[in-house]
């Protein structure tokens, strides 16, 4: 028969041993970090949450698990992330290490963050998923408004037209539109000649094309004529259709008013009528 140390060294024996270890209760992680306040066991449930999220980032790579089991995945990701966040602000407040300045932040890094919806991240096949790719799409961005000095930068002589000239183009292009407008009025001409010379037009007309374009027609006798201060050689008169008084009769109108001025400044009414009623007798 075999002893009982050669009994304990079995296989049946050490497989039973490990069962029974196993039946043995394990502790649990506290629901909330405040309910630890010892720093070891705070350290302890910190790295347990780390190896939970290892796991699960290596499995939410697959993405052959389907959408409904990657976004479970993802939400459990986060949830231990922001369950190591807060173990890791109890372990500080306990007198450790403050492992979120300098702690790894590997996984952290792993996972993408969408724009506008900050601490909620997608990892691994979770970032391929419909309506998730959209999310990381971002639009071009809008090209900035110019301001008043930005627009006024550009502006010189050129923007308004000065410059137009001194490429050499302007002026031989604007020499041969002239001849070309020329020669089409010249040709107007002789046509309207030769049409006067045959009779087709009235003789009016041929007046008002041979006359001259600076003559002026004779006015009323009321109206009085002035000669031209310019240069005429054909002593041509102009006609002042306004009656102009001469240098004597511009004086003797402001004596004759200067003289009402003081009799109304100096004279009484009565004297003036009188002075009136004199002027009448007379005749004046």
């Amino acid at each position: 028969m075999a002893r009982n140390s050669e009994k304990a060294m079995t296989t049946l024996a050490r497989w039973r041993a490990a069962q029974m270890g196993l039946n043995r209760e394990k502790e649990r992680r506290p629901y909330l970090s405040s309910e630890c306040d010892d720093l070891p066991k705070a350290e302890k449930w910190r790295r347990q949450i780390i190896g939970e999220i290892s796991r699960k980032v290596a499995q939410i790579q697959n993405a052959g698990l389907g959408e409904f089991k990657l976004r479970d995945l993802n939400d459990e990701i986060n949830k231990l992330l922001r369950e190591k966040g807060h173990w890791e602000d109890r372990i500080k407040e306990l007198g450790g290490p403050d492992y979120k300045r300098v702690g790894p932040k590997m996984l952290d890094h792993e996972g993408k963050e969408v724009p506008g919806n900050r601490g909620y991240k997608y990892f691994g096949a979770a970032k391929e998923l419909p309506g998730v790719r959209e999310l990381f799409e971002q639009e071009p961005p809008s090209q900035p408004q110019k301001t008043r000095a930005d627009l006024m930068k550009d502006i010189d002589a050129e923007y308004y037209g000065y410059r137009d000239d001194d490429d050499g183009v302007l002026i031989p292009l604007e020499r041969e539109q002239e001849k070309i407008a020329i020669s089409r009025k010249i040709e107007e001409w002789k046509d309207c000649k030769e049409a006067i010379l045959r009779g087709d037009v009235v003789e009016d007309i041929k007046n008002d094309e041979e006359g001259d374009i600076y003559a002026v027609e004779e006015a009323s006798d009321s109206d009085t004529e002035i000669e031209s201060g310019g240069v005429d050689k054909e002593n041509q008169h102009f006609i002042a259709h306004v009656p102009v008084p001469s240098q004597q009769e511009i004086e003797e109108a402001l004596v004759q008013r200067k003289k009402l001025e003081l009799l109304e400044k100096y004279a009484s009414v009565s004297l003036q009528e009188e002075e009136t009623e004199v002027k009448q007798m007379l005749g004046m």
